[in-house]
Formats: structure tokens, C-alpha cells, sequence
């Protein structure tokens, strides 16, 4: 049987979170509040996600997720595990 594993990260304002792409390998995130910037790991101009966006980070070339804020960013993260595929 295929489970679903789900986690909030949080990011400080002003701070920056370092990427490390096993830790979102298969998973589907979202915005649930605030920004993020995905800085990439060439120095290219960052990528800025808002509350409400989807997105995936599996297979990018990031340095890390970075919050241009005044306020707390909230990720969720949901990842399937266990069964055939997982």
C-alpha cells in the first residue's frame, strides 16, 4: 500500500535555508504562507515563489531557499512512501 509522508518547513525571515536535493527528491511542495527565493547554484537571478504557488524542487541545481520576508515562510511538503513506487 502507497502511503503519503507530510512536513512543514519553516524559514525564518531574512534567513536561508541550504538546498540539499535528497531532501526533496519525489515531492510535491507548496507555498502555504509567504515567500521563497530559489537561489540557484550557478549564482543565476533567483526564482521567488509566493503563498498558493506548487511547485517541485526535485532535479534542480539549487544552493539554497531563501526567504526575502519580513514574516515566516511556510513550505508543505508531501512525499509518497512505502508501495510500489516509494
Amino acid at each position: 500500500m502507497t502511503a503519503f509522508e507530510r512536513r512543514a518547513v519553516v524559514v525564518a525571515p531574512g534567513e536561508a535555508r541550504p538546498f540539499d536535493a535528497a531532501e526533496w527528491r519525489d515531492a510535491l511542495v507548496t507555498v502555504e504562507h509567504g515567500a521563497i527565493e530559489a537561489q540557484p547554484a550557478d549564482g543565476g537571478a533567483p526564482v521567488r515563489f509566493v503563498g498558493g504557488d506548487v511547485l517541485t524542487l526535485d532535479g534542480r541545481d539549487l544552493r539554497a531557499l531563501r526567504n526575502p520576508g519580513t514574516g515566516e515562510a511556510a513550505l508543505v511538503v508531501v512525499r509518497r512512501v512505502g508501495g510500489d513506487g516509494g
